[in-house]
């Protein structure tokens, strides 16, 4: 199940650009008669708002590690003007104007030199012929890399899992919101219970409410993944955390 992870600004042509390698892909597997099928994942099928800022791209790639499945990172290079003309365009459709300055500001461009956004392929905007049979080259005749050992999940069943992830997330919400009423916005990184991870402490409360919604998109995201160690559940969502709030 090789993954591609598509990334960029809001209203940077994501979606037409998915299309596109989508059809590729489809007719590429029917060429050379292999037994795949193409899935998109998207906001609409996870149930997440427009105004949710993600970063889920290290959590998709250590997924794709612990399964032992290629991935890839295809970023759209798309400027920022253009960006916002095109969500302008769009009307009721697009992003309000305030929440798309905030996604742009807290987005960060994916780095090859980063392992989990390597190989990288960067489509600039107007691009009329994309790195397509790179792209297949990536996910069908490289072998993915083995799981690492922080990467390497345990067995796990279904049922435990889905109860360790409900009480994992539940803890490090709780304890979050109390470091932070002790020590206050900004500061240090907070830590919390199950993660050797520190959790970020953004310079404004972050409420309750909030942290609620973060925990039940990762949960809706993660609540089928059992090939994640529970044991490092903690970490994972704690490194969610860090990328929504910064």
């Amino acid at each position: 199940m090789p993954l591609i992870i598509v990334t960029g600004f809001p209203s940077s042509g994501k979606t037409t650009r998915v299309n596109e390698i989508k059809e590729y892909l489809q007719k590429k597997i029917q060429e050379e008669k292999k037994q795949l099928r193409v899935h998109v994942i998207d906001d609409g099928s996870l149930h997440v708002t427009k105004d949710a800022y993600k970063g889920y791209r290290y959590q998709m790639y250590c997924v794709a590690r612990a399964i032992g499945t290629p991935s890839c990172c295809v970023h759209m290079g798309t400027p920022v003007e253009v960006a916002k003309d095109w969500n302008t365009s769009r009307g009721e459709e697009g992003y309000d104007g305030q929440i798309f300055d905030e996604l742009v500001s807290r987005y960060e461009e994916p780095d090859e030199r980063n392992k989990w956004e390597s190989p990288l392929f960067t489509i600039i905007y107007d691009d009329k012929e994309l790195p397509l049979d790179k792209i297949w080259d990536a996910l069908i005749n490289k072998q993915a890399k083995p799981p690492n050992k922080s990467t390497v999940s345990k067995p796990v069943s279904a049922t435990n899992y889905v109860y360790e992830l409900d009480k994992a997330t539940l803890e490090i919400i709780n304890a979050f919101v109390e470091r932070q009423k002790e020590l206050g916005p900004g500061g240090m990184p907070m830590t919390v219970p199950r993660s050797e991870t520190k959790v970020v402490n953004p310079p404004r409360t972050v409420t309750l409410s909030e942290l609620r919604r973060l925990r039940k998109q990762f949960i809706n995201f993660n609540k089928l993944n059992t090939t994640i160690d529970v044991d490092r559940l903690g970490d994972v969502f704690v490194t969610f955390l860090n990328s929504s709030l910064e």
